[in-house]
């Protein structure tokens, strides 16, 4: 099968992981997924990777103790093992160390559920409407060793309404993520990203390099 060989990893329920599989079964899509890991055996996407028939694996964190080198040497070690040259983290709930970031640099890449550089780290919905932004949304990055941080690839944007929750808000925003997800992967699989410092260049055309601003 065609398409670069890609590992999604994952520590819950999967939803972009899906939207990424869904994706690549596109003729023509550039990356494939050959591998999802999990660093917890009761994660749900570990079953929507089995119905798949995808090849999944578990490296339990909590048998590393503290050890983040050592889970991250096992991470990398099932990684070449199964000829990985991409790697998208989908809900992937552990800090990876400087030295395995560095190893995948610009081929690890990640969502996260804000308009970065706003909102790092966690709880972003409530921290939105906290600070009442009147735009919110999700962001695809190259991962650096900074929490959230690295060249943005692509941003997708929603409007923050009078009357939202966190969970109408966070549902809004995860349907961007499963938009811009899969677009951004293809772009870094196809080759057609390029990073100057600490800035993306995507040869895409502009309309499709835009930011996705879906109404309502």
């Amino acid at each position: 099968m065609a398409g670069v060989p890609t590992a999604v990893l994952i520590s819950g329920r999967g939803s972009n992981f899906s939207a990424l599989h869904a994706a690549s079964l596109a003729p023509g899509y550039p990356a494939r997924i050959a591998l999802v890991i999990s660093n917890r055996a009761d994660a749900p996407g570990l079953e929507l990777a089995a119905a798949a028939g995808l090849p999944a694996e578990v490296i339990e964190h909590a048998a590393f103790g503290r050890d983040r080198e050592k889970f991250d040497a096992a991470l990398d070690a099932k990684l070449h093992a199964a000829g990985i040259r991409l790697v998208a983290l989908a809900g992937f709930m552990r800090l990876l160390t400087p030295r395995f970031v560095d190893a995948w640099r610009d081929r690890l890449v990640n969502i996260h559920p804000s308009l970065l550089p706003a909102f790092p780290g966690l709880d972003t919905h409530a921290r939105a409407l906290a600070a009442g932004v009147r735009l919110h949304g999700a962001s695809v990055h190259l991962v650096r060793a900074e929490v959230d941080s690295g060249p943005i690839l692509a941003q997708g944007a929603v409007p923050v309404l009078p009357d939202d929750t966190e969970d109408r808000l966070a549902a809004r925003v995860l349907a961007v993520e499963h938009r811009i997800y899969p677009m951004a992967l293809a772009w870094l699989a196809a080759g057609k990203v390029r990073v100057e410092g600490n800035v993306a260049r995507v040869d895409a055309p502009c309309s499709e390099a835009a930011l996705i601003n879906p109404a309502g």
